[in-house]
């Protein structure tokens, strides 16, 4: 692949994964295993309120072919068949879940030292169409997004973003929600290994006159350890703490409190990985 620009959906993707990935107020146990032929295995099992679902994901690669499968208690199945350079820069991914067999879809990423397109299509009688693009360097990229119904011959959305990406910081504006609403975010990477950053997080929805605004940050404890926090302006905090128990395993607890709330009743969150 180009050293170009990232695509569409990476633009923004640095700030919101530091203010809300691993984050979970949930019940989660995961374990994954690893075969010399290349498979690796899944289970998870997630137990939310009084509600517990669970899933078996299998992946195998295999030079530039990644076939993916998940099939969970619901008795639905995941497929997804992902091939890197079938065409030159090129990713196509393919993906389609039973027994909904609308649900199928392919995508098509091409990537170039100055611009990267994808162009993704709804497997169905009706497809939708959605289609990105961006232009710029490693260093700045300018982006925009459009889908488009078949069925009701309409856009039905339209983004445009820019993102500012430096050695110690990175920054990026979307105009989303047909241009309702203003996204702004920016990361700060504290030293050079950039284990500790900070980070901030602004939307202001037009119609509703709304703003939200996050803050957060990950900070490494020691080499095992890691705590991360967040608050908006609603009075959301999150907090979690990430200890590898044993190397490649890692436990997560996490908690997340209203503090305007009455009760101010705390929501806690378990999450282990195991990975050998």
């Amino acid at each position: 692949m180009s050293k170009g620009p990232v695509l569409f959906a990476d633009i923004g993707k640095k700030a919101k994964d530091l203010l809300t990935k691993d984050y979970n107020s949930d019940q989660k146990f995961s374990v994954s295993t690893y075969s010399d032929s290349g498979v690796a295995l899944t289970s998870t099992a997630v137990k939310k309120g009084g509600l517990s679902t669970g899933d078996v994901a299998a992946l195998y690669m295999y030079k530039n072919t990644t076939f993916d499968v998940k099939f969970d208690t619901g008795s639905n199945i995941s497929t997804t068949l992902t091939f890197t350079d079938f065409l030159p820069s090129t990713k196509t991914i393919a993906s389609i879940k039973f027994p909904d067999y609308n649900s199928g879809k392919l995508e098509v990423q091409y990537f170039h030292d100055r611009a990267s397109f994808t162009t993704a299509v709804a497997l169905n009688q009706s497809p939708a169409i959605d289609v990105t693009a961006t232009i710029g360097t490693p260093t700045i990229a300018f982006g925009a997004e459009a889908g488009y119904d078949t069925t009701l011959g309409s856009f039905t959305k339209y983004t445009a973003g820019i993102s500012v990406t430096k050695p110690d910081s990175y920054a990026s504006m979307i105009l989303g929600d047909k241009g309702d609403s203003l996204q702004a975010s920016y990361v700060h990477h504290l030293d050079l290994l950039k284990n500790s950053s900070v980070a901030g997080e602004i939307t202001r929805r037009f119609s509703t006159n709304e703003n939200t605004f996050t803050i957060g940050g990950s900070f490494p404890v020691d080499h095992l350890t890691v705590v991360k926090a967040k608050l908006n302006n609603h009075g959301k905090l999150g907090a979690l703490v990430q200890h590898e128990v044993i190397p490649k395993s890692v436990l997560t607890i996490s908690s997340e409190v209203d503090t305007k709330a009455l009760d101010k009743s705390p929501r806690f969150g378990l999450a282990i990985a195991l990975k050998p």
